[in-house]
């Protein structure tokens, strides 16, 4: 299965488990982000082609990490004045890990985050060896 979504001025062709360079989102690495303006979902039988959006689809990713371009030097120069100005500038970047294609209906795959997990699993932990030590002393 494959997308082609709009982000940051520009068309990307995508399919799940690509690593993509688009312009800077806001997030940080490992938080989830959702691409709502998808122009054509294909690979299951006939693409859906919209117009110009497809209707309910979207394409969830994961930051992978929040990055800047190669350095591109602006020169300008006016010739006989003894005039020259030398400027250097790197564009910000999101890399960007797609990890669902949803079309019509579909509902995203929710995560686990394993750092509540194991909070709430200490909790009790450290209640039972409270609760335990007063009924050892005795």
């Amino acid at each position: 299965m494959f997308a082609v979504i709009k982000t940051g001025g520009k068309q990307y062709h995508v399919a799940p488990e690509d690593v993509i360079r688009i312009e800077k989102v806001a997030g940080d690495a490992g938080e989830t982000v959702t691409f709502g303006e998808v122009l054509l979902v294909g690979g299951d039988g006939e693409p859906q082609v919209g117009a110009p959006m497809v209707e309910g689809a979207s394409v969830t990713g994961e930051i992978v990490e929040q990055a800047r371009t190669r350095k591109i030097i602006i020169f300008k120069k006016r010739r006989r004045k003894n005039s020259r100005r030398r400027n250097g500038h790197r564009q910000h970047q999101t890399v960007v890990r797609i990890t669902d294609i949803l079309t019509a209906g579909a509902k995203a795959k929710k995560a686990a985050k394993p750092a509540k997990e194991e909070t709430e699993t200490a909790k009790p932990a450290t209640a039972d060896t409270a609760e335990a030590a007063p009924a050892a002393s005795e």
